[in-house]
């Protein structure tokens, strides 16, 4: 380590203008302090010999700056800040992913996992159509698109319940990236002491049909159930599509 001013000690250069704080004889926690204040720093860590010389410079970094930068930064900051100069190889660099509290891990993951569920539940509205009849409104979202099918029904609760389905089933119509789908029936269904529904939906495609199947809780209306019972039947095959 070559000093620029020959008239201060190293030990000096590193606590600052002639200042030891107790404990730290060499001020190299200073010097790590500066270190972690760079960009993308994440921690440092100094090795002096019994002399108070460097011998060693550990940088932990996130992986967005290339290592050479790192160090070009480590040699300058300790220079301008502290008067010293030392040797590039030194300096040694580790680079990691990301590092966030556990709190934004875990919203992160939330978002992760919703995004890789393909088609997402927003609401579903009834509108009177005279006549005992109803139209009935669904509205979906994936990603940042908006998706949105309807369905008349006589004003029945079996009825109401598959409008429900056939107007899911419409609103996926635009995320389709080949052959269309159907709906092939709704149904209540009991199971563990719980109430169910069951949507049935068919793939038409020019090789074949096939069935998908899923459930929903009857926990609030049979309508909604049935929507995310469609949902539940299509989102894995839709996720496949795409």
């Amino acid at each position: 380590m070559t000093a620029t001013d020959p008239s201060r000690s190293e030990q000096d250069r590193l606590s600052g203008a002639g200042g030891r704080p107790s404990g730290d004889p060499w001020g190299v926690r200073r010097a790590e302090n500066l270190l972690t204040s760079l960009q993308g720093v994440l921690s440092a860590r100094i090795v002096v010999s019994p002399m108070g010389e460097v011998e060693e410079v550990h940088v932990l970094t996130h992986g967005g700056t290339p290592p050479k930068q790192v160090v070009r930064n480590v040699e300058s900051a300790l220079l301008a800040h502290l008067g010293l100069r030392i040797d590039h190889r030194k300096v040694s660099v580790a680079q990691t992913a990301e590092v966030r509290p556990i709190e934004a891990l875990d919203q992160h993951a939330v978002r992760d996992i919703a995004r890789r569920r393909e088609v997402l539940f927003d609401s579903l509205e009834f509108q009177g159509g005279g006549s005992s009849r109803l139209t009935l409104s669904v509205a979906l979202h994936i990603g940042d698109e908006e998706l949105g099918g309807s369905a008349e029904s006589v004003d029945n609760s079996r009825a109401r319940m598959q409008a429900a389905a056939r107007a899911a089933v419409s609103a996926l119509e635009p995320v389709m990236t080949r052959g269309t789908l159907e709906i092939e029936g709704v149904q209540v269904i009991e199971a563990f002491g719980r109430r169910y529904i069951m949507a049935g939906v068919m793939v038409v495609e020019a090789r074949g049909t096939s069935l998908l199947t899923g459930t929903c809780e009857l926990a609030e209306s049979p309508e909604r159930a049935a929507v995310l019972a469609v949902l539940d039947a299509t989102n894995r095959w839709l996720s496949s599509q795409r």
